[in-house]
C-alpha cells in the first residue's frame, strides 16, 4: 500500500504521515508547532498558549532579538533546545525549561 509523506515543518525532510516526531531534526512536532511548556498545539499568530498561558515569544540568548518559540530563533537560527540533563533520558529541551517535558525531572542550571 502507498504511504505519502510529508515535509517536517521545521527541517523539510520527508517523512511518514503517521510520525510522532522528524527523524532529520528530532522534533516532537513535526506537523505543527507545541508549547515548550504544557506541549499543547499553538500557531505561530498566537500570543500566548492557551493550555498554560505562556508567552509564545522569548529574546534570542544570542542575537537579542524576539523570536517565536520554535526550536530554533527565526532570525539568527540558533537552536533554543538542549539535551535533558538526566542520563536515562536526553530528550530536547526548551532553553528556559524548569523541568524536562518527558521524564519531569527539575532541571538544574549551572
Amino acid at each position: 500500500m502507498a504511504s505519502y509523506k510529508q515535509p517536517c515543518l521545521h527541517c523539510g525532510t520527508l517523512i511518514e504521515r503517521d510520525a510522532r516526531f522528524c527523524v532529520s531534526c528530532g522534533s516532537h512536532s513535526p506537523f505543527g508547532y507545541a508549547c515548550p511548556d504544557c506541549l499543547k498545539p499553538i500557531q505561530k499568530s498566537d500570543a500566548l498558549c492557551a493550555g498554560c498561558g505562556r508567552s509564545l515569544s522569548v529574546i534570542c540568548p544570542k542575537c537579542g532579538k524576539d523570536s517565536f518559540v520554535a526550536a530554533a530563533c527565526e532570525h539568527c537560527g540558533e537552536s533554543f533546545l538542549f539535551a535533558c540533563p538526566n542520563e536515562r533520558c536526553g530528550k530536547p529541551q526548551f532553553f528556559q525549561a524548569q523541568k524536562c517535558t518527558a521524564c519531569g525531572k527539575k532541571i538544574k542550571r549551572k
